[in-house]
C-alpha cells in the first residue's frame, strides 16, 4: 500500500483549503446578493448549503488526488 509523503499531504491540504474557499465565497455572494433576510437566516442558509456542497466537492478532490500519483510512497 503506499503513503503520502508530507509533501504530497500539505499540497493536498492547501489545494483543499482553496476549492472550499472559493466554495464559501461563491455561496455568500448568491445569498447575500439574493437575500432579503436577517444575518442570522443568512449565515444559517450559506451554512445549510456548505454542507451539501463541501461534502460533494471534498469527495471529487480525494477521488482526483487518488490519480495523481505524485509523492506516493511504496511501503
Amino acid at each position: 500500500m503506499a503513503q503520502s509523503s508530507k509533501k504530497r499531504s500539505l499540497v493536498k491540504a492547501f489545494t483543499w483549503r482553496f476549492t472550499a474557499t472559493i466554495d464559501t465565497f461563491i455561496i455568500s455572494y448568491l445569498v447575500i446578493w439574493q437575500s432579503d433576510f436577517s444575518t442570522l437566516e443568512t449565515a444559517g442558509m450559506i451554512a445549510g448549503l456548505e454542507v451539501l456542497t463541501k461534502i460533494t466537492i471534498y469527495y471529487f478532490h480525494e477521488r482526483l488526488w487518488s490519480y495523481i500519483k505524485w509523492g506516493k510512497e511504496l511501503n
